[in-house]
This record gives C-alpha cells, sequence and structure tokens, in this order.
C-alpha cells in the first residue's frame, strides 16, 4: 500500500485509493473504507478540515439544543450549519465538488469519521 502526505503543511500519511475500489468518477464505492481515502482526498486543504472540523461542532450542539429545549427548529438548524460551513470550505478553499452530492450517506459518514480523527489527532487541524 502507499502513502502520501495529507497535505503540504503536514508530515501525516493516508494511504492511496484502493486501486480495485471503483474510482469517483465511476460513483461506486464497495464500502465506506473503500470510499474514506477519496473522502480524505477531497478535504486535503486544512481550513477546509477545520470548517468541517466547525461545522461538526454546530450539529451537534444543535442536536443537544434540541433535546433540551424540545425545540424542533434546532433540528432544521443542525444540517444548514453542518453544510454551511463544509460548502464553504470546499467551494472558497478546496475549489471541489463536495461529496455531498454523488454519495450522501457515506460523506455524512465520513465528516463524523473525519471529526474524530481530528479530534484524536490522528489527522492534523
Amino acid at each position: 500500500m502507499r502513502l502520501r502526505k495529507l497535505d503540504a503543511h503536514s508530515n501525516q500519511t493516508r494511504p492511496d485509493m484502493n486501486p480495485a475500489a471503483p474510482s469517483a468518477s465511476q460513483g461506486r464505492f464497495r464500502s465506506f473504507a473503500d470510499f474514506y481515502p477519496f473522502y480524505l482526498s477531497e478535504h486535503s486543504h486544512p481550513v477546509c478540515r477545520r470548517l468541517h472540523f466547525a461545522g461538526t461542532v454546530l450539529v451537534l450542539a444543535c442536536l443537544v439544543a434540541a433535546a433540551i429545549t424540545g425545540a424542533a427548529w434546532w433540528l432544521l438548524a443542525a444540517p444548514l450549519a453542518g453544510y454551511g460551513f463544509a460548502w464553504i470550505g470546499h467551494f472558497f478553499f478546496e475549489h471541489n465538488r463536495p461529496a455531498t452530492f454523488s454519495h450522501p450517506w457515506y460523506s455524512l459518514a465520513g465528516d463524523f469519521v473525519l471529526f474524530r480523527d481530528m479530534l484524536f489527532g490522528r489527522i492534523r487541524f
């Protein structure tokens, strides 16, 4: 398995996509494990990753606020906050199309795995 740097500002590496896995242009991945390296390649700019992290924090805060207050509008605010921050990262820093449009469920899972990996220092802020 080949490794490459996560970004120009980091000494961290990530595995290259599995060559046996379908390419992103084919639009199909066999599993989330096949998708996640592609997801990481679409989030190589540190500002994009930071915006995703902030958006995920806001999503979690909205969900907690909804649970505490019982106000359903917090549930509407959650995706707006999460996608708003993430899409700013993609359109203005990463200059790519968010994977949400082609792989919505894998992309959502990727957001939370990226959040966890950043929180625990596996991926650099």
